[in-house]
C-alpha cells in the first residue's frame, strides 16, 4: 500500500471489531476526498514546534499552539515562524505531563480570554489569561490528580457555551468510577469555572460523564451531541458518544461490553492502530488523530450518531499526530507529536500540515525553511524467517526505496507486543540476525524502513516464528521498562508478563527488589504486596489467563530520594 507523500488514503481491516457493533467498511469510489477534505493535496505550513499539544483559533485566523514541554503559547501562520506569545507559569513536564489543552473564549472579540489546562507539581489546573498581559493568569479550578500519565487535557467549549474539561486517571483506576474525584471524568463548567446553574447530572459537581481512562478529545457535531477519543490499555482504544451522566466502564471495561450499567464506544481500534488524541468533526465526519497509529482517521456517521464506517489517511506520512481542528479558513489543521519522546523527529518537526476542502484549488503555502525530505521510504516487502534456535532467529526482507532525496539509511526491526513495541534490531542492509530470544516462545516481527531525514515507513506484514528449547508446558518472564523518570521518581510501564511455556496459563506472580529508599506509590493491573524492598505483584481477575506465548502488562509508580537514579532489579516470574 501506498506511504508517500502525498499520502494516499488507506483503508484498514477492522472487521472483527467494527462488525459487533454494525459499522460497515468499505472503500469509496475515490479516495482522495474523505469528509469534505482532498487529502492529495495536503500541505505542511507551519514547522519547528516542540511537541505542540492544543490548538485554537483567534478571530484573525491565526491559531495558538500550546508546546507542552516548553509551557509557551505560540501564535502560528501558515508558511511563518511561530511566535511565542505566552508562557505558562508553574508547568511541569514529565513524561505524558505538561501544557495541554488551550482554548480561546467564544467571546473574545470582547473579553480576549485566552484558557489553558497544564499540570503543576502538585495536580492539574485550568488557567485563563490574556495575551496583553499574558503573566497575568488566573486558577479557575485545580486540584485534578497528576502524574506522568494519563493526564488527560483537552478543553473545548460546547454549543452550550460552557467549558467542557477532559481528564485522566492520573494511574489510580479507582479514580474514573469515584464521583467525588475529577479524575478520570469529562466536567462541564461555566468560563469563570464555576458549576453551571442547571443541566448537570449530578448536584453540586461538574461531573458530566465518568468511567474514563484518559480522554484527550472532544468534539460536537452539527447536531449538538458530543464525542470523546480516548485511550484504552493494552487492548482498545475508544471513539465515544458522550451523554450527560454517562458512565463508561473503566476499568470494568475496554472497548465494549455487555455489562447495561455502562455505555460501549461507537468504533474501537487496536492500540497499534490509533493511541488517539485530538478530535474534529466536520461535514457527517469526525477526524482522529493517532499516535502511535500515525495516521488520521476519518470516522462517518450515521442518522444515530454512530459510526457508520472508518478509513485511515496520511498513514507513516507525518508520524505521530496529537492534534486536530477545522480552521476559521475551512481548511483541517493537523499537528505532529514527533518530539515527545517517543517519536522518530526529521528536521523540521514538529509541523502542522492543512488539508484543504474539496473544490478549493489552494495556491501553495509559502515555502518553509529549511527544505527537508518529508518523503517516507517505501514498505519493506514481508519478512522470512529461518535458523531458529531457541535463543536466536535470522530475518530477511525484500528492499525498500527512498524518493525523498535523503537516502536510505537502514531497517528498524520490532516485535509486535501489545502496547509497546520494542525495538529488536537496527540493520543498514535487509537481514538481522535477532539474538537473547528467550526460549519456547512465539515472536511477532514486522520491519520499518528508515531514510537519513528520520522518516520511517510503514509497518511490513508480520512475520511468526516460535523459538526452540524443549517441551516445557508452563512457566512465565517478567521483563520491566522504565516509561518516564524524574529526580525523585519514576514509572515502570510496561513490566510484561510473558507465557513462555507451550499449554495456557492461569495466574502468574512477580517478585522484584526495589532499590533503598524506594517506595510504591500507585499500580494498575496488579495487587502488589511489600514487604521491606520485596514486591511481590501478582495478577487480577482480569489479566491472569495468558496463552502459550502471550503476554499480559502492568505498571507501577515509584518515589525515590532525589539524586538516586536506581530502579528495580530482579524481576523473576512464577506460575501455577
Amino acid at each position: 500500500m501506498a506511504r508517500r507523500f502525498p499520502i494516499f488514503p488507506v483503508l484498514l481491516s477492522l472487521t472483527a471489531l467494527l462488525g459487533a457493533i454494525g459499522v460497515s467498511v468499505a472503500m469509496p469510489a475515490s479516495a482522495a476526498v474523505i469528509g469534505g477534505f482532498d487529502f492529495d493535496r495536503a500541505q505542511v505550513s507551519v514547522t519547528g514546534l516542540q511537541v505542540p499539544w492544543g490548538m485554537a483559533f483567534l478571530p484573525d485566523g491565526s491559531a495558538l499552539v500550546s508546546e507542552r514541554n516548553t509551557g509557551r503559547i505560540m501564535q502560528v501562520r501558515p508558511g511563518q515562524t511561530p511566535t511565542a506569545v505566552a508562557t505558562i507559569s508553574g508547568v511541569s513536564a514529565s513524561g505524558e505531563s505538561g501544557l495541554l489543552g488551550i482554548a480561546v473564549s467564544p467571546n473574545y472579540a470582547t473579553d480576549q480570554w485566552v484558557y489553558a489546562y497544564f499540570t503543576t507539581s502538585t495536580d492539574n489546573r485550568l488557567v485563563r489569561l490574556r495575551l496583553n498581559a499574558p503573566t497575568t493568569q488566573n486558577v479557575l479550578f485545580s486540584g485534578v490528580p497528576r502524574n506522568t500519565i494519563h493526564d488527560g487535557g483537552r478543553i473545548a467549549f460546547g454549543p452550550d457555551g460552557m467549558l467542557y474539561v477532559a481528564t485522566g486517571d492520573a494511574g489510580t483506576t479507582a479514580n474514573a468510577q469515584n464521583l467525588n474525584s475529577p479524575g478520570g471524568k469529562i466536567l462541564r463548567m461555566t468560563p469563570d469555572g464555576g458549576i453551571p446553574a442547571s443541566g448537570q447530572p449530578f448536584a453540586n459537581s461538574r461531573v458530566w460523564s465518568y468511567g474514563h481512562r484518559n480522554v484527550q478529545g472532544l468534539a460536537w457535531d452539527n447536531q449538538g451531541r458530543m464525542y470523546a477519543s480516548e485511550f484504552g490499555q493494552n487492548n482498545l482504544d475508544e471513539v465515544n458518544q458522550i451523554v450527560a451522566g454517562g458512565n463508561y466502564g473503566w476499568p470494568t471495561c475496554e472497548g465494549s461490553c455487555t455489562n447495561p450499567s455502562f455505555r460501549n464506544p461507537i468504533i474501537s481500534w487496536t492500540t497499534a492502530e490509533a493511541s488517539p488524541s485530538g478530535l474534529a468533526y466536520a461535514n457527517n465526519t469526525l477526524f482522529v488523530a493517532a499516535l502511535r497509529g500515525t495516521r488520521l482517521w476519518t470516522v462517518t456517521l450515521n442518522a444515530s450518531g454512530g459510526a457508520a464506517s472508518a478509513l485511515a489517511q496520511f498513514q507513516g506520512a507525518y508520524g505521530r499526530l496529537r492534534a486536530v481542528s477545522v480552521g476559521p479558513d475551512g481548511w483541517l489543521w493537523v499537528a505532529t507529536s514527533n518530539r515527545d519522546g517517543r517519536g522518530t523527529p526529521i528536521a523540521a518537526d514538529d509541523r502542522i500540515i492543512r488539508v484543504p476542502p474539496a473544490g478549493v484549488s489552494p495556491s501553495p503555502s509559502p515555502s518553509v525553511s529549511p527544505p527537508v525530505d518529508t518523503v517516507p521510504p517505501t514498505t519493506p516487502g514481508a519478512p522470512t524467517a529461518f535458523n531458529v534456535t531457541s535463543s536466536a532467529a535470522t530475518l530477511n526482507w525484500p528492499v525498500s526505496t527512498d524518493s525523498g532525496g535523503s537516502g536510505l539509511a537502514g531497517y528498524n526491526v520490532y516485535r509486535e507486543q501489545g502496547a509497546t513495541d520494542p525495538l529488536l534490531a537496527q540493520p543498514a542492509s535487509n537481514s538481522a540476525t535477532l539474538t537473547g530470544l528467550t526460549a519456547n516462545t512465539q515472536y511477532q516481527v514486522y520491519v520499518r524502513a528508515r531514510d537519513n531525514a528520520g522518516n520511517l515507513s510503514g509497518n511490513s506484514t508480520l512475520v511468526t516464528f516460535t523459538t526452540t528449547g524443549g517441551t516445557t508446558t508452563g512457566g512465565c518472564s517478567a521483563t520491566g521498562t522504565v516509561q518516564t523518570q524524574w529526580g525523585n521518581g519514576y514509572v515502570i510501564q510496561p513490566l510484561t508478563v510473558t507465557n513462555t511455556g507451550t499449554t495456557g496459563i492461569n495466574g502468574w506472580t512477580v517478585a522484584f527488589t526495589l532499590p533503598a529508599g524506594h517506595t510504591i506509590t500507585g499500580s494498575w493491573n496488579t495487587t502488589i504486596t511489600v514487604s521491606g524492598q520485596n514486591v511481590t505483584a501478582r495478577n487480577v481477575g482480569h489479566n491472569g489467563t495468558i496463552a502459550a506465548g502471550g503476554n499480559v502488562q502492568f505498571g507501577f509508580q515509584v518515589s525515590r530520594p532525589n539524586g538516586n537514579t536506581a530502579t528495580p532489579s530482579g524481576y523473576t516470574c512464577t506460575s501455577p
